[in-house]
Protein backbone atom coordinates (compact mmCIF):
# COMPACT_ATOMS: atom_id res chain seq x y z
CA UNK A 1 0.00 0.00 0.00
CA UNK A 2 3.09 2.75 0.84
CA UNK A 3 4.45 1.42 -2.51
CA UNK A 4 1.29 2.63 -4.17
CA UNK A 5 0.52 5.91 -2.56
CA UNK A 6 4.47 7.11 -1.84
CA UNK A 7 6.00 5.32 -4.92
CA UNK A 8 3.68 5.35 -7.34
CA UNK A 9 1.34 8.74 -6.94
CA UNK A 10 3.73 10.29 -5.70
CA UNK A 11 6.96 9.79 -7.01
CA UNK A 12 8.95 8.92 -3.82
CA UNK A 13 11.71 7.00 -4.99
CA UNK A 14 11.39 3.24 -3.61
CA UNK A 15 14.98 3.56 -1.66
CA UNK A 16 13.71 6.31 0.22
CA UNK A 17 10.33 4.95 0.94
CA UNK A 18 11.59 1.66 2.62
CA UNK A 19 14.22 1.85 5.67
CA UNK A 20 15.71 0.29 8.72
CA UNK A 21 13.31 1.48 10.76
CA UNK A 22 10.36 -0.56 9.12
CA UNK A 23 11.91 -3.86 11.19
CA UNK A 24 11.19 -2.15 14.36
CA UNK A 25 8.46 -0.30 14.21
CA UNK A 26 4.60 -0.74 15.09
CA UNK A 27 2.41 -0.90 12.12
CA UNK A 28 -1.09 -0.50 12.05
CA UNK A 29 -3.33 -1.58 9.34
CA UNK A 30 -6.99 -0.75 8.17
CA UNK A 31 -9.03 -3.10 5.91
CA UNK A 32 -12.10 -3.57 4.48
CA UNK A 33 -14.60 -6.37 5.74
CA UNK A 34 -13.63 -8.30 3.18
CA UNK A 35 -10.19 -7.96 4.31
CA UNK A 36 -8.55 -5.55 1.50
CA UNK A 37 -6.35 -3.23 2.72
CA UNK A 38 -7.48 0.65 2.81
CA UNK A 39 -4.55 2.23 4.97
CA UNK A 40 -1.40 1.87 7.05
CA UNK A 41 0.76 3.80 9.18
CA UNK A 42 3.65 3.13 11.65
CA UNK A 43 4.55 4.25 15.25
CA UNK A 44 8.64 4.60 15.88
CA UNK A 45 9.60 4.85 19.68
CA UNK A 46 12.60 3.98 21.89
CA UNK A 47 15.69 5.93 22.72
CA UNK A 48 17.56 4.83 19.28
CA UNK A 49 14.46 6.09 17.64
CA UNK A 50 14.47 9.52 19.76
CA UNK A 51 18.35 10.52 18.71
CA UNK A 52 16.95 10.58 14.87
CA UNK A 53 13.39 11.47 14.89
CA UNK A 54 12.25 13.13 17.70
CA UNK A 55 15.39 15.76 18.47
CA UNK A 56 16.64 13.01 21.37
CA UNK A 57 13.59 12.73 23.09
CA UNK A 58 12.47 9.12 24.36
CA UNK A 59 8.75 10.38 25.45
CA UNK A 60 7.99 11.48 21.99
CA UNK A 61 6.77 8.38 19.34
CA UNK A 62 7.31 9.85 15.43
CA UNK A 63 4.27 8.81 13.83
CA UNK A 64 5.04 8.30 10.18
CA UNK A 65 4.07 6.36 6.58
CA UNK A 66 1.01 6.90 6.41
CA UNK A 67 -1.03 6.16 3.50
CA UNK A 68 -5.04 5.69 2.22
CA UNK A 69 -5.56 4.52 -0.75
CA UNK A 70 -7.42 6.42 -3.04
CA UNK A 71 -10.57 4.45 -2.58
CA UNK A 72 -10.98 5.22 1.47
CA UNK A 73 -9.80 8.74 0.95
CA UNK A 74 -12.07 10.99 2.76
CA UNK A 75 -13.99 8.03 4.62
CA UNK A 76 -12.45 8.25 7.85
CA UNK A 77 -9.87 6.22 7.10
CA UNK A 78 -6.63 8.50 7.85
CA UNK A 79 -8.43 9.53 11.30
CA UNK A 80 -8.64 6.00 12.98
CA UNK A 81 -5.21 5.29 11.61
CA UNK A 82 -4.12 8.27 13.45
CA UNK A 83 -5.78 7.85 16.37
CA UNK A 84 -4.57 4.05 16.70
CA UNK A 85 -1.24 4.78 16.65
CA UNK A 86 -2.10 7.56 19.44
CA UNK A 87 -3.87 5.00 21.24
CA UNK A 88 -0.66 2.75 20.92
CA UNK A 89 1.75 5.28 21.87
CA UNK A 90 -0.24 6.24 25.18
CA UNK A 91 -0.18 2.50 26.05
CA UNK A 92 3.63 2.55 25.96
CA UNK A 93 4.19 5.44 28.04
CA UNK A 94 4.98 8.10 25.21
CA UNK A 95 3.68 11.42 26.36
CA UNK A 96 3.01 13.09 22.80
CA UNK A 97 3.56 12.49 19.20
CA UNK A 98 5.90 13.84 16.42
CA UNK A 99 5.30 13.45 12.80
CA UNK A 100 6.71 15.32 9.46
CA UNK A 101 3.54 16.33 7.30
CA UNK A 102 4.00 16.85 4.03
CA UNK A 103 2.66 20.57 3.77
CA UNK A 104 -0.39 20.00 1.60
CA UNK A 105 -1.69 17.82 4.85
CA UNK A 106 -1.20 19.91 7.46
CA UNK A 107 -4.79 21.13 7.73
CA UNK A 108 -5.55 17.24 8.22
CA UNK A 109 -3.43 16.95 11.25
CA UNK A 110 -4.55 20.48 12.57
CA UNK A 111 -8.28 19.23 12.86
CA UNK A 112 -6.51 16.00 14.64
CA UNK A 113 -5.00 18.48 17.31
CA UNK A 114 -1.39 18.57 16.00
CA UNK A 115 0.79 21.95 15.77
CA UNK A 116 3.41 22.54 13.20
CA UNK A 117 6.86 23.70 14.39
CA UNK A 118 9.91 24.32 12.60
CA UNK A 119 10.78 25.80 8.92
CA UNK A 120 9.46 23.78 6.07
CA UNK A 121 12.26 20.99 4.91
CA UNK A 122 11.94 18.84 1.67
CA UNK A 123 12.16 15.30 1.74
CA UNK A 124 11.93 12.95 -1.31
CA UNK A 125 11.36 16.51 -3.19
CA UNK A 126 8.06 16.56 -1.41
CA UNK A 127 7.88 20.07 0.92
CA UNK A 128 7.16 19.00 4.76
CA UNK A 129 6.79 20.38 8.31
CA UNK A 130 7.57 19.01 11.55
CA UNK A 131 4.20 18.69 13.94
CA UNK A 132 3.23 17.15 17.32
CA UNK A 133 0.60 16.64 19.48
CA UNK A 134 0.98 15.66 23.03
CA UNK A 135 -1.08 12.65 24.50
Amino acid sequence: MRKEVFVREQGVPEDLEYDAYDAGALHVLAVREDGVPLGTGRLLYGAEVAAEKTGGDPSVGSLGRLAVTREARGLGVGVALVRAIEEAAHARGLAAVDLHAQTQALGFYERLGYAAYGPEELEAGIPHRSMRRSL
